[in-house]
Formats: C-alpha cells, sequence, structure tokens
C-alpha cells in the first residue's frame, strides 16, 4: 500500500508541479517558481552544501529524505536525488507529511 507522501509526490507529478534534476531545481529556484525541495540523504555532500543555501538564500523550505534509489523508484525516475515543488497547496501538504513521517519514525 502506497503512503499518503508517496500519493502526493505521484499527484505532483502527474499535475507538473514537480521538477526534477539540480540544474532544473536551481534554475527553478532563481525563477521563484519551487515552493519546496525534497533532497535524497545520499547526495554527494557539495551538491548537498550548494543546494541548500540557495534554498536558505531564498528563503525557501527543504526537507531531506529518503535515498536517491527511494525517490527515483517513488516517482519513476532514474537516479535522481532532487526534486522541486512548484505548487504552494502540494508544498504544503507534502512539508507537512514528512514532518509528520519523521516525528512518527524518531518516536520509535
Amino acid at each position: 500500500m502506497r503512503s499518503k507522501l508517496e500519493s502526493y509526490l505521484g499527484f505532483a507529478k502527474k499535475s507538473r508541479n514537480l521538477i526534477s534534476g539540480t540544474n532544473t531545481c536551481l534554475h527553478g529556484m532563481n525563477q521563484g517558481k519551487v515552493r519546496l525541495l525534497i533532497l535524497a540523504e545520499d547526495l554527494a555532500e557539495n551538491t548537498m552544501e550548494k543546494l541548500k543555501k540557495a534554498a536558505e538564500d531564498r528563503e525557501i523550505d527543504y526537507r531531506i529524505i529518503g535515498t536517491m534509489a527511494d525517490l527515483s523508484r517513488i516517482l519513476g525516475y532514474e537516479e535522481r536525488g532532487v526534486f522541486g515543488i512548484t505548487d504552494k497547496n502540494f508544498a504544503d501538504v507534502i512539508s507537512k507529511e514528512i514532518d509528520d513521517k519523521s516525528v512518527r519514525t524518531e518516536g520509535r
């Protein structure tokens, strides 16, 4: 059974409110289109720092969750670990779900 998070990410992709890849997300952030940045835990350290700094400079929320393999499998991409959500409503619900999930996971 799919989790809510997986469903929301799938809906965002189908509605064309999800972009992927480092350069595409950086470009989207520069244009003010990205509302939430999702980063895989196993990104290269330099890439992670570059994207986190770019998001912080532009006051864009970001979350670090899952591995590149997990995120790629969920979204149907090959070896991608950087995703941007461009719709505010999707960004809000996905960030809330990630936050709730991490609280539940940490409580175990």
